[in-house]
């Protein structure tokens, strides 16, 4: 009976790891015009749909963030140093174009609840209505992008 037990709090420790959202990182680079649509998508529009959305910008062009830049190419199989990479979860993006939206959404969601699915369709709904009346309800979802710029040398 113990055994049981143990199990169904193993079980419900592993379903709450992977009930939020998948967190974010873009790295990006400060000139690049294909980074900044990408973190205004992020910033402007996916911070409020998704709750739980913690998002990490990376500049690449930052001497400390080269490494972390380095690795996460090699994670992704990139090639080249091009940027946007966006990594969410385990999927990877490289570049950005507004197409890429539809599949952003979908690595966010790989993981969540359907409860969380529907308060995000919720959200969507209510920016549709009025984006700046909602984003101005939520305010404090600001404080889930971390702007990672290292150490000026």
């Amino acid at each position: 009976m113990k055994l049981s037990k143990i199990a169904s709090v193993i079980c419900g420790c592993v379903v709450c790891a992977t009930a939020n959202a998948a967190d974010i990182k873009i790295f990006h680079s400060p000139s690049c015009p294909h980074c900044h649509h990408a973190r205004e998508f992020i910033e402007n529009t996916l911070i409020y749909e998704y709750g739980d959305l913690k998002v990490t910008e990376i500049n690449v062009t930052v001497a400390d963030n080269r490494q972390e830049f380095v690795d996460a190419l090699y994670k992704c199989g990139y090639k080249n140093g091009g940027v946007p990479v966006i990594v969410v979860g385990e999927k990877c993006f490289q570049g950005y174009a507004d197409f890429m939206q539809k599949d952003l959404r979908d690595a966010i969601e790989a993981d969540l609840t359907d409860a969380q699915k529907k308060a995000a369709k919720d959200n969507q709904a209510k920016m549709t209505a009025d984006k700046d009346a909602f984003i101005k309800a939520n305010t404090a979802r600001k404080q889930a992008l971390v702007f990672q710029e290292g150490k000026k040398k």
